[in-house]
């Protein structure tokens, strides 16, 4: 086979974990209902997770419905997070208008953008490209599927490298300044009462924008163990598409063992918490790293509960 040929297989199969390869049937069946429930077995009254039911992207969610620790509410129809939405089909386009976004942020770097995509979005709607680094992940990708070899894919991906690799990737958010200014935007867009509904998404809508749902959850006075629920939430929603990714790269020949994909594929409570000690560590507390590590004044962190808490 030929680079070229190389090359495109490998690109293809990690735009497949991109949400990018498989056709539209297999997104619609591995997306769940609305409304699916993010709910742990010891909550009392868990709050249920508002899906965008859309074929083409599988982790599209309303960051509103959870409450705060002041009594109050984050409110619906503001902040969306997903996963990357260059393979939505035209009805999920008219689906996404009529959320009434006025923004869409893209984490994704460019070499993601190049192989799945740029986004679909309704007429009028242009993404705002805002890169948040993942590391080299995606390339380490290629270069490892692409290689079709089982040794070069355990020796890149096996061993607890792929988990390794995670956590590394979650603390650049914390210590990473173009990262951190990346997420801070963000934050400030969505705090101007002159901003509409905000959409924001990487590739799979688990990492980067688990993290920018996280953060901002916490800035709203949403429980802790809430906001680690709603980021854990997205392996309920990629359980099955994910499991295709890997059924479809064993049967391709691409993979002897998937499976090493695994770590890669999910959220995990430790991935999590190395971005929250990492935050600890350099800022002292959660509020810290808001202040001092996003830039964040106690106006902006006001606006943000004006506007988004009811």
């Amino acid at each position: 086979m030929s680079r070229v040929r190389i090359r495109r297989a490998a690109a293809a199969a990690v735009a497949a974990l991109a949400l990018a390869t498989l056709p539209t049937a297999a997104h619609a069946a591995a997306a769940p209902g609305a409304g699916v429930s993010a709910r742990q077995p010891h909550q009392q009254q868990a709050e249920t997770i508002r899906q965008i039911v859309l074929q083409g992207a599988v982790n599209v969610r309303d960051l509103g419905g959870h409450r705060t620790w002041t009594g109050g509410q984050v409110r619906q129809g503001l902040v969306y997070r997903s996963d990357a939405l260059s393979k939505l089909t035209d009805a999920d386009v008219t689906t996404v208008s009529g959320l009434g976004l006025t923004k869409v942020v893209d984490f994704r770097i460019p070499m993601e953008v190049q192989y799945d995509g740029a986004d679909r979005l309704p007429t009028g709607l242009s993404p705002t490209a805002r890169p948040v680094s993942d590391l080299g992940l995606y390339g380490t990708l290629v270069a490892a599927i692409g290689s079709g070899d089982p040794v070069t894919q355990e020796q890149m991906l096996g061993g607890g490298r792929a988990e390794a690799y995670m956590r590394d990737i979650y603390r650049t958010f914390v210590t990473g300044p173009e990262n951190r200014a990346q997420f801070a935007a963000t934050l400030r867009e969505i705090a101007d009462g002159r901003q509409g509904p905000v959409l924001y998404h990487c590739t799979s809508g688990k990492d980067r924008t688990g993290w920018m749902s996280y953060v901002l959850l916490r800035a709203l006075a949403v429980p802790e163990d809430t906001a680690e629920r709603d980021y854990l939430a997205s392996n309920t929603f990629r359980a099955a598409y994910d499991a295709k990714v890997r059924a479809g790269l064993k049967q391709s020949g691409r993979m002897q063992n998937p499976d090493l994909l695994i770590p890669l594929q999910e959220v995990r409570q430790d991935y999590l918490d190395s971005a929250t000690a990492q935050l600890e560590a350099d800022y002292g507390s959660f509020y810290g790293y808001l202040t001092q590590g996003l830039g964040l004044d106690l106006r902006t962190l006001t606006k943000l509960q004006t506007k988004l808490v009811r």
